[in-house]
């Protein structure tokens, strides 16, 4: 019975381990369904009750969200950032983004010096979809895009800490862009990241952090 139990723990510490390693690698991004029970069932090779333990102790250590009905999702990509992001969620959004000045102003600098052409072509294409979604009226799609723009930037900056340190702010600062920007697009509401854009691919982090704080720098000016 003892090897029995000792086998059995060690098959839901192997489980563990490979949906560990999988979500580290980013084969499911956060927010993501991973597959269902019965799939995993298949792919891991162990019996049901395995992988419901394994997923169970994820869920507990916050790389993972059981959400009945609906399946199991990722919420961190590793334990920090899941601890992260419970606390994120507790926290004032001026925090959040009194944070996300930190980070951004040292991102983009950094994005500037090590940014790929791989890099910039994602970052064009998110502004470009930034000024569509402008151009048509499209709040949501206006804060998708705009949210979308900064992760690439900063995705830009090849620190991996820093970057997933950036997404797991990335409820909050959604939450406060749509409050900023509400249900119709206004002008005064509007901010050009083109010039950001622009010193990123110049490669001139003083430009860079220059055009980062005339927009970081708003939300603390009242």
């Amino acid at each position: 019975m003892a090897l029995q139990a000792a086998r059995r723990s060690a098959l839901v510490d192997q489980v563990i381990g490979q949906l560990r390693a999988q979500i580290a690698a980013g084969e499911w991004a956060v927010g993501e369904r991973i597959p269902t029970e019965p799939e995993l069932v298949a792919l891991l090779g162990v019996g049901r009750n395995t992988v419901r333990e394994g997923v169970r102790a994820l869920a507990h250590a916050g790389l993972l969200e059981i959400r009945q009905g609906a399946g199991t999702f990722v919420r961190g990509s590793s334990e920090l950032s899941g601890a992260v992001r419970r606390r994120v969620a507790d926290c004032d959004v001026r925090e959040a983004l009194e944070v996300r000045r930190g980070l951004e102003v040292e991102a983009v600098r950094q994005a500037a010096v090590r940014r790929t052409e791989e890099d910039l072509a994602a970052i064009r294409d998110a502004l470009a979809r930034r000024e569509d979604a402008w151009a048509a009226g499209n709040a949501p799609g206006f804060v998708d895009a705009d949210v979308r723009l900064h992760q690439h930037i900063v995705a830009a900056a090849h620190n991996k800490l820093l970057h997933e340190l950036y997404l797991d702010l990335g409820d909050a600062l959604r939450q406060a862009l749509t409050s900023d920007m509400g249900d119709v697009l206004c002008e005064e509401n509007y901010i050009d990241h083109r010039p950001l854009v622009e010193a990123v691919i110049a490669r001139d982090p003083a430009a860079a952090v220059r055009e980062a704080l005339n927009y970081l720098d708003e939300p603390f000016t009242d």
